[in-house]
């Protein structure tokens, strides 16, 4: 089967954009269709200044939510990041394959790192170093595909440029992968900056609807959505961007396409309506059931120690064979060491 890697960064609340833009179709196609891995990638979590008690409470909530989306550990491959050694260990040795011109091109180091600057605040070498580590957790299983959204297209590049600089150097090692990119709402945008994308790291605000936002909560979001001059409901993403946002997000809750849908309204407000209601009953059986598995934190413990260990069970014979083809010398198993016989070390 064809093996998906994907995750999330517990860096903010899980937003309407997450679940519709990846997490739905993780549930819904990727786990039924591939060898599907799914991890919360709390390591890309200390790249900025961050309270540690929150990173922990947002791992588990992600985790919990990502179950309460659809996610079968009997079907899919669900972990904790940290929980799985090999992550850091591949992230050094491929810093020694990239470049520091490869590190500082990135778009998002780039953005991420003014926007620290601005803040007064010092820019972690995490933050310059952070897409290896990305590679790592991508070639550390094999992944043949990515699902990604635009802003990741360029790490996943990335990651494939090091994946063939190290098998040309090296040997044959990783699988080279490739992105793949969802459908419609594949990136939902700020209800009150449709320019930019609803993102889970944002300050709270009126423009991102969260996961387990209560209904009433969510009604007056979309109600507020900045929408744009003139009156009529068309569909068009450069021109009308407000309107393009919610019909977007309409057609990926309720089905039809955008155009299509645009066709059947003739104010903004019955638009609206109608989106809110959409999006408060998709998010309504996931939070009734991160609900239930909330009253039961040991199911969840037990999947995130289960599927770590499977997921360090992948990924540790790649990471060994990268180790071993870039010169590291292997460790002397403890059997072998103490009957003084296979495995030890001859110059």
């Amino acid at each position: 089967m064809t093996r998906v890697f994907s995750g999330v960064k517990p860096t903010g609340h899980l937003t309407l954009g997450n679940y519709l833009g990846a997490m739905r179709r993780w549930a819904a196609v990727d786990q039924h269709e591939a060898d599907a891995l799914f991890c919360v990638v709390d390591l890309h979590a200390l790249t900025v200044d961050h309270d540690p008690a929150r990173v922990r409470r947002l791992s588990r909530q992600a985790a919990t939510l990502l179950l309460a989306s659809g996610l079968n550990p009997e079907l899919c491959t669900l972990f904790v990041q940290s929980h799985v050694d090999e992550h850091a260990r591949l992230s050094y040795v491929l810093e020694c394959v990239a470049t520091d011109g490869e590190m500082r091109r990135m778009i998002q180091y780039k953005e991420k790192a003014a926007r620290e600057q601005r803040r007064g605040g010092s820019v972690r070498l995490s933050l310059l170093t952070y897409p290896v580590l990305m590679a790592a957790d991508i070639l550390a299983y094999a992944a043949d595909e990515v699902p990604v959204g635009d802003d990741q297209v360029q790490h996943v590049e990335l990651t494939r440029d090091l994946a063939v600089r190290f098998n040309q150097r090296y040997g044959h090692t990783f699988v080279v992968p490739r992105a793949t990119r969802p459908g419609v709402a594949a990136r939902v945008m700020n209800l009150q900056d449709p320019t930019s994308k609803m993102g889970k790291s944002d300050d709270v605000g009126p423009g991102i609807v969260y996961l387990l936002d209560e209904p009433d909560v969510v009604r007056k979001k979309v109600m507020r959505a900045v929408t744009d001059s003139g009156r009529e409901v068309v569909y068009d993403r450069e021109a009308r961007p407000g309107l393009a946002n919610l019909l977007e997000i309409l057609s990926a809750c309720s089905g039809g396409s955008p155009e299509e849908l645009s066709g059947a309204y003739a104010s903004y407000g019955d638009l609206k309506k109608d989106t809110a209601e959409a999006v408060v009953e998709v998010l309504r059986p996931v939070q009734e059931r991160h609900k239930e598995l909330c009253a039961d934190p040991g199911h969840v413990e037990r999947v995130l120690r289960d599927g770590a260990e499977r997921a360090r069970g992948m990924a540790r014979p790649t990471v060994d064979a990268a180790y071993r083809a870039i010169g590291l010398l292997p460790a002397v198993p403890e059997a072998a060491a103490e009957a003084g016989g296979a495995g030890v070390l001859r110059v």
